[in-house]
């Protein structure tokens, strides 16, 4: 996307285009069966705007304009392509309708079929013939409306990298024939858990960022959000679509506490609730309800989204039901079998039957290939000898832990905590 100025027209169709971006491509990929040319259709239809619109002012309905303007270009493409068949006939049809009605009809334009067009473009973008790294960035793109270079700031990736993904990823769709269509019965639900993964990616990222200097990128769990709610609105009858939307709202209730003054990292028990936003925690439980009452309870999604949701409907640390975070845990991992979901029980178990209990979970997975490079592992080791008074096992595990994250804000608290530990070992041997 060109870069835009201060000026109000430009601001406005910044605005415009990240708003309309996914529709526009959306329906350009149902005329041309090529999300590429699709999006460098819309693309073109975006440079048209920021030559015409300071002068002549934003359209009365700029997703139409810049739809009907995008059109223009499809027909220009094949006519100089001499691709006069029944495709150019339909298109050229539809463009000379759509100049001979009045500017209100112009809204189909848009609208007529959206919500399948969207949630096509959802399912192609996230399609498993796709690398889950270019999956996320080419959704990130069709659907985020989000620049290269920011889907690289985001992830902390070279622009050219990404750049080679969303290109590669478009080709790989154009050779493998990918239909631009929802897919139906077994195939849907196969389909959808590669969708649902590559939101909760994307929200995971901004939530926790692997590497860098800032802990949180919320802009990428806004991203996350907002295509998890239209997901929402497309498929109302898929509960873990609202088991996912469910755990996003709740986790990013908790954003504004998770972050001091200068940036650094505040743990969960550390945090002021107040600041928890309880207007996203009101809407996540909704979410989760809605999933419950479609039979979802014990869906992947919506079983992190009730742990979540022990965690926002306690006031205070001490309120947490962290026996029934276990349960969820253990009925999590015969789910969904992990490592990862066995660490987090052991950290459950440590808080609701203490720290040597937890413990004993935790060292059943130290030989774990996995989470042999998982800093999270001695960082909840260390955690739990720091409880039990083994405080200079606690500092070497903290100090491990800290050697292996990438995220700078993550390493000053881990060393931070390891210090801590050296001292009181110190303390108590004086």
């Amino acid at each position: 996307m060109p870069s835009v100025t201060d000026s109000s027209t430009h601001r406005a169709i910044d605005a415009v285009w990240r708003i309309e971006s996914a529709k526009l491509i959306a329906g350009l990929t149902r005329i041309t069966g090529d999300v590429g040319l699709a999006e460098d259709l819309a693309q073109d239809a975006l440079l048209a705007a920021l030559e015409q619109w300071p002068e002549s002012g934003v359209p009365q309905n700029p997703g139409a304009w810049l739809m009907a303007t995008a059109k223009h270009r499809a027909i220009d493409q094949f006519r100089r392509r001499k691709l006069l068949d029944r495709k150019h006939e339909e298109l050229g049809h539809e463009i000379e309708i759509g100049q001979a009605l009045a500017e209100p009809d112009l809204d189909a334009a848009i609208d007529d079929q959206v919500g399948d067009d969207l949630l096509s473009l959802v399912f192609i973008s996230c399609h498993p013939v796709l690398a889950p790294e270019a999956r996320v960035a080419l959704t990130l793109r069709l659907l985020g409306g989000l620049t290269t270079d920011e889907i690289a700031r985001a992830f902390l990736v070279a622009e050219p990298t990404v750049a080679q993904r969303i290109v590669r990823a478009k080709r790989t769709l154009a050779d493998a024939h990918v239909p631009f269509e929802v897919p139906r019965d077994a195939e849907l639900t196969a389909r959808l858990s590669s969708v649902l993964e590559v939101v909760y990616l994307i929200f995971n990222e901004g939530y926790s960022a692997t590497a860098g200097d800032d802990w949180l990128r919320p802009a990428l769990c806004e991203d996350a959000l907002r295509l998890g709610r239209i997901l929402a609105e497309l498929m109302p009858q898929e509960s873990e679509v609202h088991g996912l939307v469910a755990l996003m709202e709740i986790q990013a209730s908790r954003s504004s506490a998770r972050v001091g003054p200068s940036g650094e990292p505040i743990l969960l028990l550390d945090q002021n609730r107040a600041r928890w936003d309880y207007v996203l925690i009101g809407r996540g439980l909704a979410a989760l309800e809605r999933a419950e009452n479609l039979g979802g309870a014990r869906g992947v999604y919506a079983l992190q989204a009730a742990i979540a949701a022990c965690h926002g409907r306690a006031r205070t640390a001490e309120e947490t039901d962290w026996k029934r975070i276990a349960e969820l845990y253990g009925e999590l991992g015969r789910l969904a079998p992990s490592p990862v979901v066995e660490l987090n029980r052991g950290v459950a178990v440590g808080m609701a039957s203490g720290p040597a209990a937890g413990l004993e979970i935790v060292d059943a997975l130290a030989s774990h290939p996995a989470l042999r490079d998982y800093h999270l592992l001695p960082a909840v080791r260390g955690d739990l000898l720091m409880k039990l008074g083994r405080f200079e096992e606690a500092r070497l595990d903290f100090e491990r832990a800290a050697s292996l994250t990438r995220n700078a804000r993550e390493r000053d608290l881990l060393l931070g905590r390891a210090a801590a530990c050296g001292e009181s070992a110190t303390w108590r041997a004086s």
